[in-house]
């Protein structure tokens, strides 16, 4: 995900999510995905973008990274909780 910034491109996200600029169009077009038009182009919030993602990852690859970010808490738990005090 982009850093710093509080609007992606159409183009950014399709590469993101890994589909096409068109099937963004549609999306944006259709409703699904938020947009604000700017002139010619769209700009997708930032929030947004966290909210699409979260419907474009299936449920099999939600366990897993749930499971993941588990063993890593277990494993790492520690050096997490300092590194949030800095």
């Amino acid at each position: 995900m982009p850093k710093n910034k509080d609007f992606i491109s159409t183009s950014e996200l399709a590469k993101l999510l890994g589909v096409s600029r068109i099937a963004v169009f549609k999306k944006i077009k259709s409703g699904q995905i938020k947009a604000q038009k700017i002139g010619r182009n769209y700009a997708i919030p930032i929030e947004e973008f966290n909210t699409i993602t979260g419907k474009f990852i299936g449920a099999e690859k939600k366990r897993e990274i749930d499971s993941i970010v588990k063993d890593a808490v277990k494993e790492y738990g520690e050096a997490f909780k300092k590194l949030g005090a800095e």
